[in-house]
């Protein structure tokens, strides 16, 4: 298998992608906006539509739409009462815009698969380089928010009381969702995003109730459902989206029959920035 240079190149990207999904879409999971993540997902079928309407590559549009649906979401509403009213309105609309796109440019819609479902396998050098400094960012800026967006996810009203800019958080981490689902897409796709950023997190979660141990229970399951996955594929000829997919579903079934375990609690987690 490693004898092929494609086959290097799609474990090194989906390497890099699956590490960079399972610590962002564990706050996802914990904060409650794995709808978000869904509809960022699906926004950046606009974005890769549009960008092939304007002669660039797809990889630009979806950063370029997702960011600014996440920028624009998370400016929105912080308020769970209203967040899933201002998602799904960016939703709408960015959807529209992808059916637009494609009607003026039918050119795109032989690519249009590879959008939506993903192609490791035809991952380059230049592609390998783009996602390790999206994924660098990602989570430089995951880093620098961590502390105050565990505070807020988990008590937001005395979050709000401390002075932690909830408005502020929700805007930063949306961004930084949107900039690993743009990185996700090119190895899942676009309608397949949560197979990395929901469901290993979701397990790791049920597996764990501690914040470190928990954040490397998601980032190792992803990790290991993209490879198994990748593995998969390549000696049983299945597409490799679904492989991952399944094994993705296999382990959070797994981890729903063990007994739950309580979440962590704010005692657990770093102290609140004062």
């Amino acid at each position: 298998m490693f004898a092929y240079e494609f086959m290097n190149n799609a474990f090194a990207a989906a390497g890099i992608v699956a590490v960079v999904a399972g610590l962002v879409g564990y706050f996802l999971v914990m904060r409650g906006q794995t709808f978000a993540g869904h509809a960022l997902s699906h926004i950046g079928f606009a974005g890769a539509t549009g960008a092939g309407l304007l002669g660039l590559a797809p990889l630009w549009g979806l950063i370029g739409f997702t960011l600014t649906a996440g920028l624009f979401m998370g400016a929105m509403s912080e308020r769970i009462s209203n967040r899933d009213v201002a998602v799904g309105v960016v939703l709408a609309l960015a959807l529209g815009f992808g059916l637009l796109f494609l009607h003026y440019y039918t050119a795109f819609a032989s690519q249009a698969t590879a959008v939506l479902f993903g192609n490791v396998l035809a991952v380059d050098a230049q592609t390998i380089l783009t996602l390790t400094v999206l994924g660098a960012v990602t989570l430089a800026g995951l880093g620098a928010i961590m502390r105050p967006l565990i505070f807020a996810s988990l008590q937001p009203e005395l979050a709000e009381a401390k002075g932690v800019p909830l408005r502020g958080l929700s805007i930063a981490f949306l961004a930084l969702v949107a900039l690993a689902v743009s990185a996700c897409a090119q190895i899942v796709g676009v309608l397949m995003v949560f197979t990395l950023m929901v469901g290993p997190p979701a397990a790791a979660q049920r597996l764990s109730a501690r914040l470190w141990s928990g954040l490397a229970l998601a980032a190792g399951l992803s990790l290991a459902q993209a490879w198994l996955g990748l593995a998969m594929a390549f000696y049983t000829d299945w597409p490799v989206s679904f492989c991952i997919a399944l094994l993705s579903g296999v382990g959070y079934f797994a981890a729903l029959a063990l007994p739950a375990t309580v979440r962590a609690s704010p005692a657990s987690s770093p102290s609140p920035p004062r």
